[in-house]
């Protein structure tokens, strides 16, 4: 409602009770039909204790007014923390190490006047020290991927690196797992820091890669065989075909028996180095694929085949000589000779025209039934007969064997003085025999003059002989006796085949 009031200029004084009268009527006329009256009580504000705030946390900052009215927030370091009002409760978020202020206000009402704004200080607890905690480890197939997830306690990214970069490969960001190969995969976690947290301590994952359903390591290597190389510290090693197990087989290893000389490759054959020598090893291989290793092969003794010429001059049947041309089978291994077999010459036979353009009579000796080592010579005399038994020379003293070097006058086995030329003739087997030397530390050495003298020949059969007297070929110093036509070994040459 509007009062209207007139002062006028001299026209008496008002009286104080007049006065009053009048302000009264003034303040019934300002008031408000539908509200209170206008009053200005003063009102404060105290804040609870502070709350406890750590880095990248929350917390709770509570003030209240003594006027019961609602309180507002408002963060004072919004560098440091933010703040959210909330039902007269304040949500301090912490952002970065330092002291974070909130400031507590209340605008007052129709009743109370505006509180004077309130502070607090929370400082921001900060720990610069990070760990680093990995999830479970996945299951991790060959071949296939899979994700490894850790986390920082300082919420910051983590990055991953492989410590077995043959098994397994790592996405630095993404924590993507390959399986390159069976194993165990181990992945190593890091966080280098910032400008609030220290380098954390790497942690370490192991994930066990494991074989597809159906895969499974090779089988054995077959058909092993083993030679010497062309150097004689060298071994050649050769194999057959391999079960692959259902995976590729990525590589063969050879390895000796005993010694732990080995070679490897990813096909036959292969060559092994051997200090100083390959002799008295056997060798087996092993295959590799991505399960794992085979079990060893059966073993295999070096075999090398060598060829051999051995000849003896015959002083009385020139040009011919007696020549004996074979080939044998050397096992390095054991150091011993197998399967000599060759052909001997029968001087006395054909035209006057010397090897290799002869026309002599050739005897085949195929049966070895004889190898003796000689500790002095240093090597290994072996004999191969023309027949399957060694009846080849008379046996004339008790201690006869029948067919030794330098035994039975060189009358053929079975010789009887009391029997005519005929007789003698008819029980006689007409057998034959070469005996070379064999050099058992490396069979291609040339003869020392003494291994030379202990070489020999027999040739008993009717064609090489001179009625009852048989063909030798010996030395006197090898064996106290020349040959029977005065033939005595002069070379013998041994070559490895091709």
């Amino acid at each position: 409602m509007q009062i209207k009031y007139n002062f006028y200029k001299n026209r008496g004084s008002v009286s104080a009770s007049t006065l009053s009268v009048l302000l009264s009527l003034f303040l019934v006329a300002c008031a408000d039909v539908n509200g209170p009256a206008i009053e200005a009580r003063s009102q404060s504000i105290s804040f609870s204790a502070v709350p406890i705030l750590n880095l990248d946390d929350t917390a709770t900052a509570t003030a209240t007014a003594n006027s019961d009215l609602v309180v507002n927030y408002r963060s004072m370091t919004t560098d440091v923390c933010t703040v959210n009002s909330n039902n007269g409760l304040g949500l301090v978020e912490a952002l970065t190490p330092g002291t974070c202020i909130i400031a507590a206000n209340q605008s007052g009402n129709t009743t109370f006047a505006p509180a004077p704004q309130v502070t607090q200080n929370i400082p921001v607890i900060f720990e610069p020290n990070q760990t680093i905690t990995f999830d479970s480890a996945p299951t991790l197939g060959l071949f296939s991927t899979a994700i490894v997830s850790a986390t920082a306690s300082s919420g910051l990214a983590v990055s991953y690196g492989s410590d077995t970069l043959a098994i397994c490969t790592v996405n630095s960001s993404s924590g993507l797992v390959e399986a390159l190969t069976l194993g165990d995969c181990l992945i190593i976690a890091d966080q280098a820091g910032d400008d609030n947290y220290i380098v954390a301590p790497p942690v370490a994952l192991t994930i066990t890669v494991s074989a597809p359903p159906g895969m499974t390591v090779p089988g054995a290597p077959t058909g092993v065989t083993a030679t010497l190389g062309v150097a004689s510290n060298e071994v050649i090693v050769s194999f057959g075909a391999t079960d692959s197990g259902g995976s590729p087989i990525t590589g063969y290893t050879v390895s000796s028996i005993s010694s732990g000389i080995t070679g490897t490759g990813t096909g036959t054959p292969i060559t092994v180095t051997c200090n100083p020598t390959c002799t008295g090893y056997a060798f087996s291989v092993i295959a590799t694929n991505d399960v794992g290793d085979s079990a060893p092969s059966a073993s295999a003794d070096v075999l090398t085949t060598y060829n051999v010429v051995e000849t003896f001059y015959e002083p009385l049947t020139q040009p011919r000589d007696s020549i004996f041309i074979g080939t044998f089978t050397f096992n390095s291994t054991t150091q011993t000779v197998s399967n000599l077999q060759g052909i001997v010459s029968e001087s006395m036979t054909g035209d006057l025209i010397a090897y290799p353009d002869d026309t002599m009579s050739w005897l085949p000796l195929n049966h070895q039934l004889s190898s003796v080592y000689d500790p002095v010579l240093g090597g290994l005399l072996v004999t191969t007969f023309l027949n399957s038994d060694t009846n080849t020379l008379a046996i004339i003293n008790p201690d006869d064997d029948g067919w030794s070097p330098g035994t039975g006058y060189a009358l053929h086995y079975g010789f009887d003085f009391s029997l005519s030329a005929l007789e003698n003739a008819a029980v006689n087997p007409g057998n034959a025999y070469a005996m070379i030397f064999v050099n058992t530390e490396d069979p291609t050495a040339p003869l020392t003059q003494g291994q030379i003298d202990k070489l020999a020949y027999a040739d008993c059969a009717p064609d090489g002989m001179m009625g009852s007297l048989c063909m030798t070929g010996t030395t006197v110093a090898g064996y106290g006796v020349a040959g029977s036509m005065d033939g005595y070994p002069v070379s013998q040459v041994i070559t490895r085949q091709p």
